[in-house]
């Protein structure tokens, strides 16, 4: 999922004396063998997922890790392990999650059962350089995506951003990674940009996997960038392990006036940002789902509400393994065509 794969390969490589095979990066086969073998009405995620095992497998993979929760996808683990054994791979499956949660105790037996050398304290370690890794990267990001539809020389912020998390995945204390992270963050603030004060500003919201895997949504993230939009979005790692039950608790108290309840996974997050980008006069809000997402197909009305009360445009976009490319992107080219109007 995006470059999250740097601070995960990074702690594994640390802590287990065993080898990490790098799965590939997903492309049109990975979502060809998804689509192929998962049941046909399963969220997009599952699929992309299921590809990426397949290929993993397929590369000598004899034991895989799953680590989610929260919606459906914490039924992922157990569904897919019988796809996969029923086309006839030999493998371990082990998950990190317990009844919807990640329980100490139980990620420690699974980790044992990979390597039985496994030291604690030397897992804690990096764990913790890991945690800094993962909130370096995500700040950078926000400052990436607010700042890369204006840069005067192409691929600047892409090339920089290469380069530090290269260094990033040769640091073996926290020191050293914090003098790499403010270090690069001043060269990322010293590329020369082109950004007006009253530049367009738009906030992508929507389901975790397709908002953060740019291959899920065909790099839409990158395309509203090349109409000199500042982006602002709201989910990554960071938000997913430490801010997610805070912003839930904080979303039905301001945004009460839309939601009574708890909503699964990111729904009520979602309508409370909805709501923040409207008090704060943002251009407009992209909602993006993979196809067959409950949770988020259940808000969709609740948004239109939230879009007209604060007079914001609002746009869906829903991703699977059949999804043109060309009309995404033709729909987003006319939505800001819409907004540049509206500005006007």
């Amino acid at each position: 999922m995006a470059n999250y794969y740097i601070p995960a390969s990074y702690l594994l490589n640390k802590i287990l004396d065993v080898e990490i095979i790098k799965s590939p990066l997903i492309t049109a086969k990975t979502i060809e063998l998804g689509n192929k073998y998962s049941p046909e009405f399963v969220c997009t995620p599952f699929k992309y997922t299921l590809g990426t095992m397949i290929e993993s497998l397929d590369m000598g993979a004899n034991v895989l890790v799953q680590f989610g929760g929260g919606c459906r996808y914490g039924y992922y683990s157990e569904l897919q392990e019988q796809i996969l054994k029923d086309l006839g791979y030999k493998f371990e499956m082990l998950n990190l999650i317990t009844a919807g949660k990640a329980n100490v105790k139980n990620i420690y037996k699974t980790i044992k059962k990979i390597d039985k050398k496994f030291n604690i304290f030397k897992g804690l370690y990096y764990l913790f350089i890991t945690i800094k890794m993962i909130k370096y990267m995500d700040k950078v990001d926000d400052y990436i995506r607010q700042n890369i539809g204006f840069e005067i020389e192409k691929n600047s912020f892409n090339n920089l951003l290469k380069e530090m998390l290269a260094k990033f995945s040769q640091v073996n204390d926290p020191f050293s990674l914090s003098v790499l992270y403010y270090k690069y963050f001043k060269k990322f603030k010293r590329i020369k940009t082109n950004k007006p004060k009253d530049c367009l500003k738009v906030g992508v919201i929507g389901e975790l996997y397709t908002l953060m895997e740019p291959f899920s949504n065909y790099y839409l993230e990158k395309q509203l960038a090349s109409f000199n939009i500042q982006i602002k979005r709201f989910t990554n790692v960071d938000y997913l392990l430490f801010k997610h039950k805070k912003t839930i608790n904080k979303a039905l108290i301001k945004s009460k006036k839309y939601m009574k309840y708890k909503m699964s996974a990111d729904a009520s997050s979602n309508i409370y940002w909805a709501k923040y980008l409207g008090i704060n006069k943002y251009d407009g809000i992209i909602h993006i789902k993979s196809s067959f997402c409950t949770p988020e197909i259940g808000i969709m009305p609740i948004l239109d509400k939230v879009a007209s009360n604060y007079n914001i445009p609002i746009i869906y976009f829903s991703f699977d393994a059949n999804t043109s490319e060309v009309g995404m992107k033709t729909r987003l080219e006319a939505f800001y065509d819409m907004i540049e109007m509206r500005r006007k």
